[in-house]
């Protein structure tokens, strides 16, 4: 990108005021840019058809507007849409569009590739190039509305940060992008409508709570004790599960919104009877939603597997045995690159 015009969606609207003021322009021309960038969803200043070509010649000349576009898609026989989306420095991020009869949800990346490194996620074996800016962390919503729209006839339902990257360390991003996605400005989307997974981080988790945000949270817990935890998810050593059980309790005395623990089952494991009783352990110490029980993507660099059928439903029933609030949620898209990370890190 230019180092020295501005990213026009960086820039305050004070900025474009003086920028049109200065181009000998009328006040409207700075409402049509802002619906060109936000609502009509410009990729390039040749699209805003409205500008007279001399204008846009000079935001040309003051201003960039790096965008992301589409690299490759793939179509599961379920419907999941997996898209690889190209950054303006070359690099590869992933969105997943997830259809379900009641909802659409989009799963979208914060970040180039993951500094976590845990173990059963492709992400994990990426190095982290670079936070997403916010605006193209939007950009991905707004491609796979329109993907939702134009495959499905319907519009986008939902929206989970639990693509590439951790969202609690591209904090100051994520918000902007959410709140980008919640004004009528934007998208206009509830924010109830969106939920940010993360691994794990403490003090993000409090930050959250500080800022009354109003999205709701996910925590990836996947092991029920730390010794465990440590092994699959190497964030654990500094943030334990007691630590994270404290910062969740305060950031639902500070904002009231759901929280919701993700649990992928690991054949021989994390899936024994022992291993429900401490989980359902951690669930009574924190006003959890629910306990979402993933089927496991298997990736080539992880050893282990999910269970079979039987041992996965035996789980569960443990869990409801002990009265905890249990959804399962089946793997999505087998027959393509479905898993975090995969597709992005394809050539």
């Amino acid at each position: 990108m230019d180092k020295m015009r501005p990213n026009i969606r960086h820039a305050q609207v004070a900025d474009i005021e003086r920028f049109i003021q200065e181009a000998g322009e009328p006040n409207y021309r700075v409402k049509q840019i802002q619906e060109w960038l936000w609502q009509k969803h410009a990729h390039s200043f040749d699209d805003m058809s409205n500008l007279s070509k001399a204008l846009r010649q000079k935001l040309v000349e003051q201003f960039t507007l790096p965008a992301l576009s589409l690299d490759a898609t793939q179509l599961s026989e379920d419907g999941t849409l997996k898209t690889r989306f190209r950054t303006f420095d070359d690099h590869m991020i992933e969105g997943v569009l997830i259809p379900t009869t009641e909802r659409k949800t989009a799963c979208v990346s914060s970040q180039i590739g993951c500094s976590l490194s845990c173990k059963f996620c492709a992400t994990g074996y990426m190095e982290r190039k670079r936070n997403l800016s916010f605006d193209e962390i939007y950009d991905q919503v707004v491609m796979i509305k329109q993907q939702t729209e134009k495959t499905y006839d319907a519009n986008l339902t939902n929206i989970v940060f639990m693509g590439m990257g951790e969202p609690l360390l591209n904090y100051k991003n994520v918000l902007a992008a959410i709140e980008r996605i919640t004004s009528p400005e934007g998208l206009g989307m509830s924010p109830r409508r969106i939920t940010v997974s993360t691994a794990g981080v403490a003090k993000g988790i409090k930050q959250l709570g500080d800022d009354q945000v109003k999205f709701k949270l996910a925590l990836s817990l996947h092991a029920a004790n730390d010794k465990k935890r440590n092994e699959i998810m190497p964030i654990n050593e500094s943030n334990n599960i007691q630590a994270l059980i404290e910062a969740l309790n305060y950031f639902y005395k500070k904002t009231g919104n759901e929280i919701t623990f993700e649990y992928i089952l690991f054949k021989d494991f994390n899936d024994s009877e022992k291993d429900a009783m401490e989980l359902t352990k951690i669930y009574r110490q924190v006003p959890a939603d629910l306990i979402n029980v993933i089927e496991y993507n298997s990736i080539d660099q992880f050893p282990f597997d999910k269970p079979d059928e039987d041992g996965f439903e035996r789980f569960v029933e443990m869990l409801q045995k002990n009265r905890v609030n249990v959804r399962v949620r089946r793997s999505r898209g087998k027959d393509i690159d479905a898993a975090c990370g995969q597709l992005a890190n394809k050539g």
